[in-house]
């Protein structure tokens, strides 16, 4: 789904009781880590959006929401990416994204990015600690990351401390 040239995405950050969140390094590029993350399709919330993307990508449902950032944010891609999609047929110049807070109440081992072979998008997956985010993802997402990890850190902080 698209809002005029930006694409419509539910993006996701997941966390677990030591305050650690999940990222996932990209199958496609090395030493790119990011967020689950993808397209909110026509008949979507933008949180049925993010509930289903996760469990595509990385086959996690054990999760509650915790926050959402208030709105959207943006970001434009890069010449190269533009490039790329634009030989798939794809018009849009860059992502909307709407960002989801769970909290994963899983086992580890339900954590799965392997689940459909023709689409494998992750290689690994590490948790750390969400300042250390930003540091990892691709450039251009960097500003967006920096502004969710603003906004989301300390509601994690927030829903840990009101469990003990």
């Amino acid at each position: 789904m698209m809002n005029g040239k930006y694409r419509l995405n539910a993006a996701v950050i997941v966390f677990n009781q030591q305050g650690k969140v999940l990222v996932f390094g990209r199958n496609d590029c090395d030493n790119q880590w990011q967020f689950p993350q993808g397209g909110i399709e026509p008949n979507e919330t933008p949180e049925i959006a993010a509930r289903r993307e996760l469990k595509e990508e990385t086959n996690i449902q054990s999760v509650s929401l915790v926050a959402t950032m208030p709105q959207p944010l943006r970001y434009d891609f890069p010449p190269q990416v533009l490039e790329k999609f634009q030989k798939l047929g794809r018009t849009n110049i860059g992502q909307e994204q709407y960002w989801f807070l769970f909290y994963f109440e899983g086992l580890e081992s339900e954590i799965n990015f392997t689940t459909n072979p023709d689409e494998i998008e992750f290689k690994a997956y590490k948790w750390i600690e969400i300042d250390e985010a930003p540091t990892l993802v691709v450039d251009f997402k960097k500003e967006v990351y920096l502004q969710v990890v603003k906004f989301m850190k300390p509601k994690i902080a927030e829903f840990l401390s009101s469990r003990h």
